[in-house]
């Protein structure tokens, strides 16, 4: 007999998430005078794949859910530059903030369409939303009273109607994790510096290369090397013992984002993608002592009747992503503890304020001994223009300062952040915002 926790975890995935993996290809009955108020459907599902959900059926689908359900709260996290809202999506146990910063209670992050021409994932966060919103299983239920499920649907809205990678000027908001130039990214860093999520998930789509690069479904967890070790362990255990064999079980086939590999053998051939670049969601997650995992979805047609019939090429990856976010849930559920004891574990290193910090290299490319900082310097002072130019992003990633009389600052790095601050404010990391003085090297 399987023990209890893994009777509780399969009852949440296949009770609240069931209904989001069928929807899109079932159409709606006729109603008639004894069929009960349906449940709201996204664009995407009405239209049985043939269409996107657009930004107004979003919005009156979210205001939908929040009206029906007490466990789901819809807030504006932000503007983007032609007017749109970023919106957070809070369903089930909030997890708020100690007094100290600690994070209270298990809280996961979804952030769906970074990229606006890959919305599988937001039609994939946007069913999830409303199947947990209306769940009534008991074992839905006891997983919400326990965790906090956080979305942002659509965390590139100006991207998403143009059908574009990039928001309204042009940025790739997924390189902009630690600069924080786009109202998206300073969104989301506000997100992950209030409510101070366990574990970050990330939705994406891409592009095969035949015959090296054709899996269905691929991952990556944070391969920064400021990433606290426990944190990568969680991550990795995140993509390979949960959403891999999750994908796998609905029948789709699963690889690391980022490397080519022999269609023969499977052997490594070639890394393409996926680094250790701090700027990068899933990096910058990690370095902020998040669990992470990036997932994407194959977008080409694979059959002829997806050649013929788009909308089963946008089920299946919708489908896909769905699968792959049962495969979450139920780490969630059975990784609660390890996730608490990891990110627990990445504060109290970054506060003990030792131990090296990498300014490049990647777990599978060792950085040069000229990129690491055996002895990182104990804080860096700002000259008055260099600390008005930083002081806006050092608050919306949640780094503190000590004021210096001339209207500078000194940046310590005895802090929950530590990893950060020198890729930051270091003139040797490779995306410095500004040169900033070593103090105590």
């Amino acid at each position: 007999m399987a023990p209890r926790s893994a009777l509780r975890s399969r009852g949440l995935v296949l009770g609240a998430l069931t209904a989001a993996l069928t929807a899109a290809f079932t159409p709606a009955p006729p109603l008639t005078e004894s069929t009960p108020t349906p449940l709201p459907r996204t664009g995407f599902e009405t239209s049985h794949g043939a269409r996107w959900t657009s930004e107004a059926e979003e919005s009156a689908f979210l205001a939908t859910v929040a009206r029906a359900s007490d466990r789901v709260r819809v807030d504006r996290i932000g503007t983007t530059a032609q007017g749109r809202p970023l919106r957070l999506v809070r369903i089930g146990a909030p997890a708020p903030a100690r007094h100290d910063g600690a994070p209270r209670g298990t809280s996961v992050l979804l952030i769906c369409s970074q990229h606006g021409d890959e919305p599988a994932g937001r039609e994939a966060c946007l069913a999830t939303v409303r199947d947990l919103a209306y769940a009534t299983d008991p074992a839905t239920r006891r997983f919400l009273s326990r965790t906090g499920v956080l979305v942002v649907p659509t965390a590139n809205p100006d991207g998403r109607a143009a059908d574009t990678r990039g928001n309204a000027d042009g940025s790739d908001i997924n390189r902009d994790h630690l600069a924080l130039a786009t109202p998206e990214a300073r969104a989301m860093a506000a997100v992950l510096r209030d409510h101070h999520p366990g574990t970050v998930y990330d939705l994406h789509e891409y592009s095969p290369t035949a015959p090296y690069y054709v899996k269905d479904l691929l991952s990556l967890w944070p391969r920064n090397l400021n990433t606290a070790e426990r944190v990568r362990r969680e991550s990795a255990a995140l993509a390979d013992d949960f959403v891999t064999p999750a994908a796998r079980r609905a029948g789709f086939s699963t690889g690391v984002y980022g490397i080519w590999t022999d269609p023969v053998t499977g052997a490594p051939v070639r890394q393409v993608a996926g680094d250790g670049q701090e700027r990068i969601l899933r990096n910058t997650a990690g370095i902020k002592g998040a669990v992470a995992l990036l997932v994407e979805t194959r977008v080409d047609p694979l059959t002829d009747a997806e050649k013929t019939d788009p909308a089963r090429t946008n089920r299946r990856r919708v489908t896909s992503q769905l699968a792959a976010l049962k495969g979450l849930f139920t780490f969630l559920d059975r990784h609660r503890g390890r996730i608490a004891a990891a990110t627990a574990a990445a504060r109290t290193a970054a506060l003990a304020d030792r131990g090296p910090v990498h300014l490049g290299g990647a777990d599978n490319d060792p950085p040069a001994p000229d990129r690491v900082l055996t002895r990182p310097p104990r804080a860096y002072r700002l000259d008055a223009a260099q600390f008005a130019r930083v002081r806006p992003v050092l608050a919306a990633h949640g780094v503190t300062w000590l004021r210096d009389p001339g209207g500078g600052a000194t940046v310590p790095l005895r802090q929950p952040l530590r990893p950060l601050i020198p890729l930051l404010l270091d003139a040797r990391a490779d995306y410095h915002l500004v040169a900033g003085r070593p103090v105590g090297e």
